[in-house]
């Protein structure tokens, strides 16, 4: 059994090291809600866009953009979206995973981008086919923070080098629920639930000028948008990681002293029969 003094410093630590995951806790608290803000605020853009060029797409039902074009699938881009930092829990394990298994399970071969250093660095360790990374901003990504990321994936379906264009990140369910998500980005499919345009518009110029436009924008915010999500996903998987963290030191400091108190007592009780033993002796 360690002694009381080894009991000591190890409860010493633990404490120390609560007071680390308490405080990263609140801070991950504070960062989920602000980045859960941006989430919601992006979110009617979206449903705006989203109808807007369904909506379109209805008007011009014989043009025909490359991004509506449904290719035969003879090469994939995957753009990888996840964290730059760890000790958020399994979100970071939980996209990789989901992309590894796409990419090993493709007909076609896939090529990466991704976004963050820990799919980064898990990539190349797997030596898969790596063309191009974004990282650094993991916590508060902008338009010009992801624009990079896509104009690449774009280029590379423009110039017919890829057949599609997938997505995975972390959507942003609620604070205590994170899902690893798989989504097409190109050729661009408008959803099914997307928000009826409730006003007659008049374009100008015509509507397939502004199908033109709108279609590389839609691409780049709906990489924008998975990394937004994936923010509010890491602060809420940091904040309740750090949580379990405290508590486990909490039940571990309980142990530790559950376990210094019995070794104390053993101590006084050994301490206590030498001193009678002695005493005994002195009068025998």
């Amino acid at each position: 059994m360690a002694s009381l003094r080894d009991l000591r410093r190890r409860i010493r630590s633990v404490k120390n090291t609560q007071k680390i995951t308490k405080a990263m806790e609140l801070v991950a608290a504070a960062r989920m809600r602000k980045a859960q803000e941006r989430v919601e605020a992006a979110r009617p853009y979206a449903d705006e866009i989203s109808g807007i060029m369904a909506e379109l797409m209805k008007r011009t039902p014989e043009y025909r953009h490359p991004y509506l074009d449904v290719r035969d699938v003879k090469r994939r881009v995957l753009i990888l979206v996840t964290a730059d930092r760890g000790l958020n829990g399994a979100l970071n394990s939980n996209n990789i995973r989901l992309a590894v298994r796409e990419i090993n399970g493709s007909q076609a071969p896939v090529s990466v981008i991704s976004v963050g250093r820990k799919g980064r660095d898990v990539i190349r360790r797997l030596r898969k086919d790596l063309i191009a990374d974004r990282s650094g901003f993991s916590e508060r990504p902008t338009m010009a923070d992801v624009l990079p990321a896509a104009r690449v994936a774009m280029d590379r379906y423009e110039s017919g080098e890829a057949d599609q264009v997938d997505i995975v990140f972390a959507r942003f369910i609620s604070a205590g629920r994170q899902q690893a998500t798989l989504r097409r980005i190109i050729p661009v499919v408008p959803p099914e639930d997307a928000p009826k345009v409730t006003t007659n518009f008049e374009y100008e110029p015509d509507s397939k000028d502004v199908l033109d436009a709108l279609l590389p924008r839609y691409v780049e915010g709906q990489v924008y948008q998975a990394a937004l999500e994936n923010a509010a996903s890491e602060q809420a998987a940091r904040m309740i990681a750090m949580r379990n963290a405290s508590d486990n030191a909490n039940d571990l400091i309980d142990d530790l002293t559950l376990t210094a108190n019995k070794v104390r007592q053993s101590t006084i009780t050994t301490e206590l029969m030498e001193i009678v033993g002695g005493a005994a002796a002195l009068e025998a």
